[in-house]
């Protein structure tokens, strides 16, 4: 059968009085479900444990969104088991085969979208239209990755000769480890899930701590679209007692994260270390995080710098890898941008993601105090003019915060610090300002506001980051459209969403029959 033509699944105007009470119904049932209690799932069985993790929504750190069981070392062993017994048939399954699954699942999630959506607000605290886009992009990932593995499975590129049937087969690697951030907590663990066992391997999941209830939302879709037992099973625990078994166990073949740099330099040294009895070198795949920024010459459209800077830094509270943390300005132009920037600031909306404001909630108490560090840090290396407020009593709020006069080597210039701070600085050439932006040791993402051609092909040129956008924001690379992935500290440079992506995932083999 034919397979249409990948499209991007489109948005839904919540704002029609209809799509919000549809919304807002399914968030009150979300509420009605508080404090139920989660298992793991390993091979098709949902194991319950006594040591629980509560999830807290983050906007109200009162309610217990859910009591989430925890994985011992001796249920990962189970797992690691179920998965490699399960790869001996899912991985003789054809490419088309297993893109049917991802496919169906697809559709269950269109179905599940409002649902979805209210999950995200309450246990990530993004307002609809971040929890709306995190969907999407699952979608996204499972359209793309089913299409890409179909086309995988067709691959050759082998010479023809007369008499010699030639064949390359792109194989499993076998099983593997999945660990996801909160951050995107639904179309980071689709995309890093789906990609591998789309192409044929079978996996443990260990969700982030902060958003595992959205991460069992993503099992039971598995199961309602009918995946074979112990394809994917499901370990939340604490990457302290589980995380450096699972990543060393001699029996996993990769390991793919989504995640600060810290953790994913350590998951990488732990899965290179070969074990006894160990027959392979594992593969990590890692995303971990930037030091984005916005460059902005004295050529610029100011308005609209000024709309992609705020939006780059304080969309769903700064707490993406691609958020634009800094604004580097050439001096012509630094003071009546920043004014434009200040004032856009002080216009969006703070409050419960409940009602889609723009400005919610940081995700738990370590965000929060770790933050406000940054916020206390950043008084004594540059000018405060704008936020800088904190307030833990119900939430975990900090107000969107803009430091100006920063030094080049300053933390806030350097240093990911994940949540709503902007530090601005003020740069005296366009060159100039590019060899700022390289002064950090990450490569994800950047973006150029100019006229100027010339600085373009410069920027094009020299400006080290994996995502590079010209005239418009350093967020919401859309997938199959703007391949995301960085490198240095940024990670491996996977780019997400395409078919070099699933080849992280195979090894190959050829065969030769005479004739």
């Amino acid at each position: 059968m034919a397979i249409a033509s990948f499209v991007n699944e489109t948005n839904i105007n919540w704002n029609e009085a209809e799509n919000e009470k549809v919304l807002r119904e399914k968030i009150y049932e979300v509420q009605a479900r508080f404090s139920a209690h989660y298992p793991l799932v390993i091979g098709g069985e949902r194991v319950y444990k006594e040591d629980e993790k509560l999830s807290y929504n983050p906007s109200n750190h009162e309610q217990v969104v859910g009591y989430v069981s925890q994985a011992a070392k001796e249920d990962i062993d189970e797992a690691i088991f179920s998965a490699r017994n399960a790869s001996l048939s899912w991985g003789l399954k054809s490419f088309r085969e297993r893109a049917s699954y991802i496919f169906k699942m697809a559709q269950e999630i269109r179905k599940r979208k409002s649902e979805l959506i209210a999950w995200h607000v309450m246990e990530a605290g993004k307002n609809w239209d971040e929890s709306e886009g995190d969907i999407n992009e699952a979608i996204d990932f499972l359209e793309m990755y089913g299409r890409k593995a179909i086309e995988l499975g067709e691959e050759t590129d082998l010479k023809k000769e007369q008499r010699l049937d030639n064949r390359m087969e792109y194989l499993p690697l076998g099983t593997g480890v999945i660990i996801p951030p909160w951050n995107f907590p639904f179309a980071i663990l689709t995309g890093m899930t789906a990609s591998a066992i789309v192409t044929g391997n079978t996996v443990l999941v260990k969700p982030s701590s902060a958003t595992p209830v959205i991460g069992y939302q993503f099992m039971e879709i598995l199961e309602e679209v009918g995946f074979p037992p112990g394809v994917v099973n499901f370990v939340p625990g604490s990457s302290r007692k589980i995380g450096d078994y699972m990543v060393g166990h001699r029996d996993v073949n990769f390991v793919s994260f989504t995640g600060s740099k810290e953790v994913g330099v350590h998951i990488d040294e732990v899965a290179h270390r070969r074990v006894e009895g160990q027959r392979w070198i594992k593969r990590v795949i890692s995303e971990m995080g930037g030091k984005d920024g916005i460059v902005v010459d004295q050529s610029a459209d100011l308005e609209e710098a000024a709309q992609a800077i705020v939006t780059s830094a304080f969309g769903f509270q700064g707490q993406k890898c691609s958020a634009g943390s800094r604004a580097i300005i050439h001096e012509d132009v630094y003071d009546s941008l920043t004014e434009k920037v200040v004032s856009l600031t002080t216009q969006l909306s703070k409050g419960s993601p409940v009602e889609n404001n723009e400005a919610g909630p940081v995700i738990d108490r370590a965000s929060f105090d770790k933050i406000s560090q940054y916020i206390e840090r950043g008084m004594k290396e540059a000018d405060l003019i704008e936020g800088g407020g904190t307030d833990d009593s119900y939430g975990y709020y900090i107000d969107p915060t803009i430091f100006t006069n920063a030094p080049y080597e300053s933390a806030i210039m350097k240093e990911e610090i994940f949540g709503p701070v902007l530090a601005m600085t003020k740069v005296s050439s366009f060159e100039e300002g590019i060899d700022v932006f390289n002064n950090t040791e990450y490569g994800l993402t950047g973006s150029l506001f100019t006229r100027n051609r010339d600085h373009i092909e410069y920027a094009r040129r020299f400006m080290t980051c994996g995502n590079l956008f010209f005239n418009g924001k350093c967020t919401g690379a859309v997938v199959g459209v703007q391949p995301f992935g960085g490198y240095y500290m940024s990670g491996t440079g996977a780019k997400t969403g395409t078919l070099d992506y699933l080849k992280h995932f195979v090894q190959t083999k050829t065969t030769s029959e005479i004739l």
